[in-house]
């Protein structure tokens, strides 16, 4: 178990703490939400932690299979839906590969992204849209 402490700050800001290593950030509403803006929102941190997630369960099996992951990026955007309630509607996610990865080795990286826990742990209805770019 991992815990986390969240402190409300005033004016829709809150401080989390990852208690393990003492880490801490920032979030706000965002401007469409009655924040600022001036941090990550909570919903944010959500489409965050699937680009994360992805990245770190490929490097996993990357670093079975003797593949090297470095410059592989991540590009994730959220969008909201309003209908029937606000929430996370889809998480669009571009993983720009790092060059030179083997034709046959992007079928294992591919199924390692798309059963990192955090993809597992979404509702079905949030759609996911994953795209693989290589060079």
């Amino acid at each position: 178990m991992v815990k986390m402490k969240i402190v409300y700050e005033g004016q829709l800001h809150c401080s989390l703490t990852h208690e393990p290593s003492g880490a801490v950030i920032s979030t706000d509403a965002p401007k469409d939400n009655m924040g600022k803006g001036e941090a990550f929102s909570p919903t944010d941190l959500v489409a965050a932690a699937l680009g994360s997630c992805m990245l770190t369960v490929m490097g996993i099996a990357a670093a079975k299979h003797s593949i090297d992951l470095k410059g592989t990026a991540v590009q994730v955007s959220k969008e909201m839906v309003t209908a029937p309630v606000r929430r996370i509607g889809s998480i669009s996610v571009i993983l720009h590969m790092a060059p030179g990865i083997p034709q046959d080795k992007r079928a294992l990286l591919e199924a390692a992204a798309n059963s990192c826990p955090v993809h597992k742990s979404l509702h079905p209805d949030l759609q996911t849209p994953i795209e693989f770019i290589y060079s």
